[in-house]
């Protein structure tokens, strides 16, 4: 067979790509995800019995909207890295917006408050449970995101598994916010990044084996 007559037959009945796929199977997977990972939270943790009151303080709403910021910020990623040569671009510096935040945040509250206070702002109460609790809740939604991924077609493999990382991360941070008593900038600052890194971390050590294609 010629090379002509070989490429004439590898393009014919050739379908074309949908360019909304990738959105619909993330969309699908956070469909799915998110109320696994607010189950699990329920079961495991138990809502914020003060949950009605937390609702009307600033910080609060400071330490869901990280989590749900950085979501955010990871649906764009995902959807990019999800196609074949496309790089994340500066999209990939936005996740630092959150956390420079909260850094800045935590300064402020450090500086002006009580040296004997400090460490409680640091630590809180439950410093210790805080980053493997959102690591857990963050497990389906990484599940759901490297699934979604395998269905189409990325190549910067490393990259789209962090993505999805930090998906589950922001999914998993909060949903945890919905339990977790602290409302310290300093301790969302340390803790709250340190349990959303995890899965970041995680999905990117997975990415090339489990997105390989």
């Amino acid at each position: 067979m010629r090379t002509d007559d070989l490429i004439d037959s590898l393009a014919r009945n050739v379908e074309p790509v949908q360019p909304r796929r990738g959105g619909r199977a993330i969309a699908l997977a956070l469909a799915v995800a998110t109320p696994v990972a607010l189950a699990l939270m329920v079961l495991l943790l138990g809502m914020n019995p003060q949950l009605r009151e937390y609702l009307g303080m600033p910080m609060f709403w400071v330490k869901f909207g990280f989590g749900a910021v950085l979501a955010l910020i990871a649906v764009v990623l995902v959807a990019r890295l999800s196609r074949p040569g496309v790089r994340a671009g500066a999209v990939k510096l936005a996740p630092l917006a959150p956390v420079i935040l909260l850094w800045l945040l935590a300064i402020v509250a450090l500086a002006t408050a009580a040296p004997q206070e400090r460490s409680v702002l640091i630590f809180g109460s439950s410093w210790s449970v805080c980053p493997v609790n959102i690591a857990i809740l963050s497990v389906p939604t990484l599940v759901g995101a490297l699934i979604a991924l395998r269905t189409m077609a990325p190549t910067q493999l490393v990259a789209a598994g962090a993505a999805a990382g930090l998906l589950a991360g922001g999914v998993g941070t909060a949903v945890y916010a919905l339990h977790c008593p602290e409302l310290a900038a300093p301790f969302l600052a340390i803790w709250y990044v340190l349990g959303a890194l995890v899965p970041v971390a995680v999905g990117a050590l997975l990415g090339p084996r489990v997105l390989r294609w």
